[in-house]
């Protein structure tokens, strides 16, 4: 044959992930793109002098993982040694974060900000024996008098801060918080250190910007963690001016800027797609499209190399989550309220319209859109509001979708199925989440959170994703929950019905997430012709325990036929979720 092959896989299972989902026996790479698919025999005449064959000595080759929800720089800059983490498990207790908080000070020069991130009141052992118990300045007071502390939850839709902090800041009993924020008083109407939602722009505002070297290194950080996971492509969802103060402004316009840099200077070892961001929560739709306009205009939507780096489409949010009630859902919480929509407008009626302006604008300009609904009647608007733009502004293949779709219903199915438009889930959220949920929603609506096997039999496009910093961004995980649908704190299954198959579970992973990005002829699958992203894990992954998955090793991670990750040999990936501390579960990036 004229041309040999670069790498050539023998020895294990080859998962292609193609339509039949067929399992190989060997599989060569010539250059950046998959050459042959096979037996043995049939990929043998690949070999060459100079071709690397890799003996997987009974490993699973898979498509290089897509984590289709993912925020990059958010996720490096609340891993450590950048942020303190007060995240489960390295935390079980309000005495265990004031204690790392304490740390942090001794180290921390005087009038500089301690930072740290994923606290989650269900894995504190002092709100676990008494709900009514939450973070307050208090707890950080002692340990931290003069150094100004923030702490952003697993979810990232509240911040707990110490009262130096607030000094700094100007919150007091006077305070109003801004539109779709909250700034929780204590029975003497004083702040207790807690903001949720919008008012944590308040903080944001306050603490100073990250530098152009921070966002790079918190990038690089996070791409050297993907490596060890497999991860080849991953979505930012959500960067441009609305997320400029939002994270320390880690989804801003400066962090677009700072992946052109790292793809310029060949540093990119995953493929990123953007979501830009023209405006955050509670905005209007004529701020919505002034900013999406001037984007467009800016030629925000190009890039040099857009299979490594492209800006896919626009993000919007619509509402909040179930754990601060402020998901907008159809029927009311446990201890009443429905929460509402989070833009722009005093009533009900005046939002919907405000979201559907957005939709409309965005969609009759080309661009696709994934929307932030996670309760069941925001997702019931945005799904109509996808289908009246369509009837509008007919397009073909927008490929639009809801992100998270935490309750999405039987209506929202038949309509995205309709128009092939999709939902992005979440299963390591669903394995966070899932006991503490049951005390928001009852038990019924907890256990059919995040609904994956409806979603598939209604023939819905359905793509997972991580979510991080909200959680660890470990694939692995995300499998074993979807077919398990056990919780992370007692091992409780939650919603047994809702269970997919382990072809299921990969596929949202791998090819239905390279369909998010416009992607799935070219990435996605082991097919001759696609690009050859690779993922191998150490043992049989199709025969294994669904318990055991997530501890099984990611050994070798391929980016267009260039190995970007390799374990040494005879250890385990250091990435497993038995290992999750960094940045998880969870760690105040805004789920989104």
């Amino acid at each position: 044959m004229g041309t040999y092959a670069d790498l050539v896989f023998v020895g294990g299972r080859v998962v292609t992930v193609d339509a039949e989902f067929s399992v190989a026996e060997a599989l060569a790479v010539t250059g950046s793109v998959i050459s042959a698919v096979g037996t043995r025999e049939e990929v043998a005449p690949f070999v060459g002098p100079s071709t690397r064959v890799v003996d997987l000595e009974g490993a699973t080759l898979l498509p290089g993982i897509n984590d289709s929800h993912l925020h990059g720089c958010a996720f490096g800059t609340a891993s450590p040694p950048l942020s303190v983490e007060v995240g489960h498990p390295a935390v079980s207790s309000l005495a265990d974060v004031a204690e790392a908080v304490r740390q942090a000070v001794g180290r921390t020069p005087a009038g500089q900000w301690v930072t740290g991130h994923g606290w989650d009141t269900g894995f504190l052992a002092e709100c676990l024996a008494d709900p009514s118990r939450q973070p307050s300045r208090g707890d950080l007071d002692a340990v931290s008098p003069d150094h100004p502390v923030v702490l952003y939850s697993f979810s990232g839709h509240a911040t707990w801060v110490n009262s130096k902090a607030l000094e700094l800041i100007g919150i007091d009993r006077d305070t109003v918080a801004p539109p779709g924020g909250a700034i929780v008083t204590d029975a003497a109407g004083e702040p207790t250190g807690l903001l949720h939602e919008g008012a944590q722009a308040l903080v944001q505002n306050a603490l100073p910007p990250l530098s152009r070297q921070e966002r790079t290194d918190a990038i690089r950080s996070t791409l050297a963690t993907l490596a060890r996971l497999g991860v080849t492509s991953y979505t930012e969802p959500g960067l441009g001016p609305g997320g400029d103060g939002i994270m320390r402004g880690t989804l801003g316009t400066q962090t677009l800027d700072v992946y052109r840099e790292l793809l310029a200077d060949g540093e990119l070892t995953a493929r990123v797609g953007v979501l830009l961001l023209p405006t955050g929560m509670a905005s209007t739709s004529e701020e919505f499209a002034r900013n999406l306009d001037a984007l467009d205009a800016a030629g925000e939507t190009r890039t040099d190399d857009p299979r490594r780096l492209a800006v896919l489409g626009v993000k919007v949010f619509a509402d909040g989550i179930v754990p601060n009630k402020t998901a907008w859902m159809h029927e009311p919480y446990v201890g009443g309220g429905c929460g509402s929509l989070c833009v722009g407008g005093d009533l009900d009626d005046e939002r919907v319209e405000e979201i559907r302006a957005m939709i409309r604008h965005a969609h009759a300009a080309g661009h696709q859109l994934g929307v932030h609904a996670t309760g069941d009647r925001a997702i019931d608007t945005v799904a109509d509001a996808f289908a009246e733009a369509t009837a509008a502004h007919p397009r073909e293949d927008a490929r639009h979708y809801v992100i998270h779709g935490d309750f999405l219903t039987p209506h929202a199915m038949k309509v995205l199925a309709a128009h092939d438009y999709g939902v992005n889930m979440n299963p390591t959220i669903k394995w966070t989440v899932a006991d503490m949920e049951e005390e928001f929603v009852g038990a019924g609506r907890a256990a059919y959170a995040w609904p994956y096997r409806d979603a598939l039999d209604a023939g819905v496009r359905v793509a997972s994703g991580s979510d991080a910093p909200v959680t660890r961004p470990d694939w692995r995980q995300g499998v074993a929950t979807m077919v398990l649908r056990e919780s992370k704190a007692a091992g409780r299954v939650s919603g047994p019905e809702q269970r997919i198959a382990l072809a299921e579970a990969i596929r949202t992973y791998t090819v239905d997430a390279a369909w998010q990005d416009f992607a799935d002829d070219w990435k996605g699958s082991l097919e001759p012709g696609k690009v050859a992203d690779l993922c191998v894990v150490g043992g049989d992954l199709l025969a294994a325990d669904p318990r055991a998955i997530p501890e099984l090793p990611v050994v070798l991670t391929v980016l267009d036929g260039r190995i970007v990750y390799e374990a040494a040999p005879g250890t385990r990936s250091d990435a497993g979720a038995g290992s999750d501390t960094g940045s998880g579960p969870g760690s105040g990036n805004p789920r989104d």
